[in-house]
């Protein structure tokens, strides 16, 4: 049986952008499954189900853990961004063969808010009640964000595939400590598997300076690897090649058999 990675995409995705790591990783040999979270299924210009705006990491994490239960194997868990944070939930539940955390979003007790996190969830922020309602990025804010490196007419094409996002799941990230469920906490000593955290040093939404805390919370299993000429979207921003490479490179020592 092939190695599988179970891929989850972060804030407003879908299982759609990971189709340049797919192409690299399925060509490797690798069985690759990417996930859809909840309520994300739909098209981008229609109205969002309701329910996404209260729905919130552990209820993600609990589709998640679905999915993975009906694989037949203990997978590598690849997260980007949001989905890098739930895959860290997810690896203290015993889910994970490794982690692989690309420009991931960090977990309770780390401070992410600095001004270009601040600014890139502006209009999210000055919306009263933003923790119980879907929402969206303004292109804009996508294209300061995440999408800087792209071409524009790539941050155009790219922002009309972006979804709505569930504000509970934003306002238990950024606002941690203001959370009664401590949704974001994740137990570092039940993460044994080895951990690679990625991190563009241009990046916004999630800073390196912050992405080297998360790296350092797993310091037992963890590396840590930051490129200098990339920013957020590592998954298809120029040159996307070296970081796909760099972890194809992690993961060689790790694949069954070797």
């Amino acid at each position: 049986m092939a190695d599988t990675i179970f891929m989850i995409h972060g804030m407003w995705g879908g299982p759609w952008y990971w189709q340049n790591y797919r192409r690299v990783f399925e060509a490797e040999g690798y069985r690759c499954v990417a996930a859809t979270l909840p309520y994300h299924d739909m098209d981008p210009r229609a109205v969002p189900d309701p329910r996404l705006g209260s729905t919130g990491l552990l209820d993600y994490a609990a589709a998640l853990e679905r999915e993975i239960g009906k694989l037949g194997e203990k997978p590598i868990l690849m997260g980007h961004s949001m989905g890098g944070l739930l895959a860290q939930m997810l690896a203290t539940r015993g889910l994970a063969r490794a982690l692989v955390l690309l420009t991931p979003a960090s977990p309770y007790g780390i401070v992410a808010l600095t001004p270009s996190v601040i600014r890139s969830f502006w209009s999210m922020q000055t919306t009263w009640g933003f923790w119980r309602k879907p929402m969206r990025q303004t292109f804009g804010e996508a294209a300061y964000s995440m999408l800087h490196l792209l071409p524009e007419s790539e941050q155009k094409e790219t922002y009309e595939k972006f979804v709505y996002e569930s504000g509970r799941a934003a306002f238990e990230i950024g606002y941690w400590p203001f959370d009664s469920r401590g949704a974001s906490k994740v137990d570092a000593s039940k993460v044994s598997c080895p951990v690679l955290v990625v991190a563009g040093a241009r990046d916004r939404i999630t800073p390196a300076s912050v992405v080297r805390k998360v790296a350092r919370k797993y310091a037992a299993v963890s590396t840590y690897k930051e490129f200098e000429n990339h920013a957020h979207w590592v998954v298809a921003e120029p040159h996307w090649q070296e970081v796909a490479e760099y972890v194809g490179g992690w993961l060689k020592p790790l694949r069954t058999g070797s």
